[in-house]
């Protein structure tokens, strides 16, 4: 499904096993954030340990489990997992041998958010058809 309005954008992105990572930034012109799904197949693992100069980053593990590496330390996660990892750590992450894993990775400049959600949403008068 791909539909656009005026402040909205939305994307199939298709089939993530098949296609093993998805950036979304052009697929929805993200102007905040930077967004892959990745999937990893049993056994394997990101080829290199990286860092960044000013953006963190946060894994969420959706499917399988797997090893996450950060400065040295190596630690199992799973489903439901969620790791945030400062933009000047080390880190990669691996599927384990048994399992493939699938994680978003969300990566934002740190130190840049202003606001939590509950000081910046606003109510608007609209109606959907699950509101009554």
């Amino acid at each position: 499904m791909t539909k656009q309005g005026k402040n909205f954008k939305t994307s199939s992105i298709g089939n993530i096993q098949k296609l093993g990572r998805v950036t979304l930034n052009a697929e929805l012109a993200l102007t905040g954030s930077e967004i892959s799904i990745n999937e990893l197949p049993a056994g394997v693992g990101v080829p290199f340990v990286h860092a960044h100069k000013r953006n963190e980053e946060v894994y969420i593990v959706v499917k399988g489990k797997g090893v996450f590496y950060v400065d040295g330390e190596e630690f199992a996660i799973e489903e439901g997992d969620v790791v945030r990892v400062d933009p000047t750590a080390a880190r990669s992450i691996a599927a384990s041998a048994t399992s493939p894993i699938r994680y978003i990775c969300i990566q934002t400049e740190a130190k840049s958010l202003v606001q939590h959600t509950q000081n910046d949403g606003v109510p608007v008068k609209a109606k959907t058809s699950w509101i009554k």
